[in-house]
């Protein structure tokens, strides 16, 4: 019979969803340095601002909820960044912005935090 402790529990969850975390952002890049260079309304940057907006819609969300065990000054570094990351994006799905230069940067610092 295994007996783990709620912490150990917690601890390996925590740990699983670091990985999923890195693992999309890993993603995220990879799209977006195949899309570097193509038009803003082509097939390869479409995939990419997409991904990239729903990872962010997804972890600002997530930031938000009062259950986030991240300090408050963290979480709300992170949904400004967040926030910067969607209106970025916009701007390259509008033609605003050509490269994706700093998405790319951003996004891998912040992937990087999570090993």
């Amino acid at each position: 019979m295994y007996r783990f402790s709620y912490a150990e529990v917690i601890e390996d969850s925590s740990a699983e969803c670091r990985q999923r975390e890195f693992e999309l952002f890993e993603q995220a890049i990879k799209l977006m340095k195949g899309a570097a260079g193509r038009p803003a309304q082509s097939q390869e940057m479409i995939e990419a601002i997409v991904f990239v907006q729903r990872l962010w819609t997804f972890l600002i969300k997530d930031l938000g909820h009062p259950d986030n065990g991240l300090p408050d000054k963290l979480k709300g570094q992170l949904i400004s960044i967040g926030l910067w990351v969607m209106r970025e994006s916009d701007r390259v799905i509008r033609g605003e912005q050509k490269s994706l230069e700093a998405l790319i940067d951003i996004n891998a610092m912040i992937q990087e935090g999570l090993k």
